[in-house]
């Protein structure tokens, strides 16, 4: 058994409603166990008979998981799928501190690694005392003052259209979460 961690995009915000039971219960008709979903913001904890060998195994999963919460919720779903293991790595190595006294800890996720790129090169353009990010291992990190928020200059760059079905933002704290769930 492998477990996966799905990271959906959008989904308990702008008219899109999807109640975690019944999220879980998508998870489970597509034959996956030991499913469990953390907040209501559309974190998925499942697991699969076998590891993925490759991209194409894994676009696969991808692609199956996100067409069965389009018809089962009729709307365009967009996730982002990573292993428990890559999971726990990305966390570890979160380049910042965390527990910074008023500043918010986020892993950007993406299912095109061209667009963190992409976004990593403003990292430049940011104030410091405001924001700061840094490209990791299939991730961008990102620390942002509290005060600041939705209002930065990162958030605006990162909310555009174009990177809407491809990348997904959690806090660090929500990840921890997720880890707890994953033991193994």
């Amino acid at each position: 058994m492998t477990r996966y961690v799905a990271l959906l995009r959008g989904i308990n915000v702008n008219g899109i409603t999807i109640a975690m039971t019944d999220l879980a219960e998508t998870f489970h008709e597509l034959g996956y166990t030991d499913v469990k979903t953390v907040l209501a913001s559309g974190n998925v904890i499942f697991s699969i008979d076998s590891p993925l060998v490759d991209k194409t195994d894994a676009a696969a999963l991808k692609a199956r998981i996100e067409k069965a919460l389009a018809a089962r919720f009729d709307y365009e779903a967009w996730i982002v799928l990573v292993d428990a293991e890559s999971l726990d790595r990305i966390v570890r190595a979160y380049p910042f501190d965390a527990d910074r006294d008023g500043w918010h800890p986020y892993v950007m996720f993406s299912s095109d690694p061209g667009h963190l790129s992409e976004l990593a090169g403003h990292r430049k353009e940011l104030a410091a005392a405001e924001e700061r990010i840094e490209l990791g291992h299939g991730v961008l990190y990102w620390e942002v003052r509290k005060t600041v928020g939705i209002k930065s200059a990162f958030s605006k760059k990162s909310a555009k259209l174009k990177y809407r079905n491809t990348t997904t933002t959690r806090n660090l704290h929500t990840l921890h979460k997720l880890l707890e769930l994953t033991p193994g």
